[in-house]
């Protein structure tokens, strides 16, 4: 069973990636601004991109409640982290994230949104059915040796 933000979520992913307007360097179509309906209000609870630490505005919005298409601000940040991890950032240089060279390959963006939708499972304590571990997971049978 999954929950009401989670489906709106997904739905809205989905189509990003589908209708290519999926690009982790813009604010409002990253995967937080896609689930935000292309908005990037919520680049102001961070300072850094990437980061899952809020500033100011961050913890002023999280003190109070508020929540955004039914994610905290905290949760926005952590969706983001997994977004931009998947899709193969790393570390910094100068201060901002090292990106892949080329951020709008499907298979890329499609590990990105893999990582999302994990986040968002654990976010909402829903198994990952995007996780096929356990499909693989098998006890090989023993071969049966005659014995003459």
């Amino acid at each position: 069973m999954t929950t009401r933000r989670f489906d709106a979520a997904v739905k809205k992913l989905y189509e990003a990636f589908h209708n290519n307007t999926l690009n982790p360097d813009d604010c409002k179509h990253c995967a937080v601004g896609n689930i935000l309906d292309c908005s990037d209000s919520w680049k102001h609870l961070t300072d850094r991109h990437g980061s899952v630490k809020l500033n100011y505005v961050g913890l002023v919005n999280e003190n109070f409640g508020r929540r955004f298409n039914g994610y905290t601000p905290t949760e926005l940040l952590q969706i983001e982290q997994a977004f931009l991890k998947g899709c193969g950032y790393t570390g910094l240089n100068r201060g901002r994230l090292i990106r892949p060279d080329d951020i709008s390959n499907k298979d890329i963006l499609f590990n990105g949104l893999s990582q999302v939708v994990e986040c968002l499972c654990q976010l909402d304590c829903i198994k990952n059915f995007m996780d096929c571990s356990s499909l693989f997971n098998f006890k090989q049978k023993q071969e049966l040796v005659e014995v003459k």
